[in-house]
């Protein structure tokens, strides 16, 4: 599956487990420049729709920027390499893909009871 953005590959997570995802923003590995451009609005048309298609499943922070929203739901992001583990390995796992070559592999939050959601924190 592509094209949903973080977002839409983390509501089918959520929605796949019934339980409620929180996302660290501050977490997230982007490209070096990513957050310049998409403050400048270079950002995709399908970005909009995917928030559209999502957007009473997530929950952002009050005074999110809508250029940081973007980030989250463009359709050019890797979010269908996104994994769960039990929480008391997610250091093991994230060491063991990161040996494997994938540098950028870390943990950007974690999973909560819940109704099948996404909810942004920074």
């Amino acid at each position: 599956m592509t094209g949903f953005g973080l977002l839409g590959h983390a509501l089918v997570m959520a929605r796949g487990s019934n339980l409620a995802l929180v996302v660290r923003f501050d977490d997230l590995p982007f490209l070096t420049e990513a957050e310049r451009l998409a403050q400048q609005q270079f950002v995709t048309g399908a970005s909009a729709r995917n928030w559209a298609s999502y957007a009473d499943s997530v929950t952002l922070p009050a005074d999110f920027p809508e250029w940081r929203r973007h980030l989250l739901t463009d359709p050019q992001t890797s979010g269908g390499l996104l994994i769960a583990c039990d929480p008391n390995r997610a250091a093991e796992v994230t060491r063991r893909i990161t040996d494997a070559g994938f540098p950028l592999a870390c943990i950007i939050g974690y999973v909560d009871a819940g109704p099948p959601s996404i909810t942004i924190r920074s």
